[in-house]
């Protein structure tokens, strides 16, 4: 498949360790502070930063006033999350080393929120941030290979409004739909710990529990994404089939809970070892997300 084609670059001109961003031309430091003006930052100055999975687990649930969190504020919430100082690290000498081919754009560096509708019936789980792509645009699954392949399937299964994700200000939209990643930061190798993985759990099991009543399809992109979805349902007290849904391409689970149910799709993830050997092609992709969209149209009739 053809890689999207990148927006025209500004001059790559660093002034006092700044960078232009690729869209708005504005200058930034790699990484992004929270409250600068980046295209789609969520936090300001003052969002309170988690820097250990006790922080987590409370910024994650109900402040002092026992009020709940909003989607928008958990979304700055994870964007500045510090709790994993392996994943602070990397992402952030990422950011600051930067691939070549990207040496003249600012990095985000920083967790990737949730994105998409705020009141979607399809809810789409990955993994994690690449390093050089959501780590380094700051949107779920925009800038790399494996967002190439899937907002290209999106758009041909309606559930987008284009088939590109360059950056976080091109203009995409998703149609009622939203996507979010398992474990927030870019991890090495593409392998976060089974502890960052927990300390990270709190943030999608409070996404889930603001969309609940919205979600009536999951499509989990890989075992990670199938398994952090089952964990995370059950966790709000969602009923789910044992012995536990094995994950594979095209399979069916049905999770139930608050008087309702949730249709989980398995897809394998559209990483370029599985697009590039062919274990997932674009016919197969289409095919679960065709059926996500299918389901959705019958809830809604």
């Amino acid at each position: 498949m053809p890689r999207a084609s990148s927006p025209p670059r500004h001059p790559e001109v660093e002034i006092d360790g700044l960078l232009p961003h690729p869209a708005t031309g504005r200058l930034f430091p790699s990484p992004v502070p929270p409250g600068t003006g980046w295209p789609g930052d969520p936090a300001t100055a003052e969002t309170p930063i988690a820097r250990t999975a006790a922080q987590v687990r409370r910024l994650a649930g109900r402040d002092r006033l026992d009020t709940r969190l909003s989607l928008d504020e958990l979304g700055a919430r994870v964007s500045v999350c510090r709790a994993c100082p392996r994943l602070v690290e990397w992402r952030e000498e990422v950011a600051e080393t930067k691939r070549a081919s990207y040496a003249g754009e600012p990095y985000w560096g920083r967790p990737i929120p949730g994105f998409g509708s705020t009141t979607p019936s399809i809810l789409i789980v990955g993994l994690a941030p690449a390093a050089n792509g959501a780590n380094r645009t700051g949107r779920v699954f925009t800038g790399d290979r494996s967002g190439d392949w899937l907002f290209a399937s999106l758009h041909r299964v309606g559930l987008a409004t284009q088939g590109t994700s360059v950056h976080a200000a091109d203009g995409l939209e998703l149609i009622d739909t939203r996507m979010v990643a398992t474990v927030r930061c870019a991890p090495p190798q593409n392998k976060p710990t089974t502890r960052e993985r927990d300390t990270c759990s709190p943030w999608i099991e409070a996404e889930l529990r603001l969309l609940a009543e919205h979600v009536t399809v999951v499509v989990a992109l890989g075992a990670i994404g199938w398994d952090a979805t089952l964990r995370s349902y059950a966790a709000l007290g969602w009923q789910v089939a044992r012995p536990k849904p094995r994950f594979g391409h095209g399979v069916e689970a049905t999770l139930v809970g608050e008087g309702r149910s949730v249709t989980l799709l398995g897809c394998y993830h559209p990483s370029q070892q599985n697009t590039f050997t062919g274990r997932l092609t674009e016919a197969m992709l289409d095919g679960v997300l065709a059926r996500a969209a299918g389901l959705r149209e019958t809830a809604t009739d």
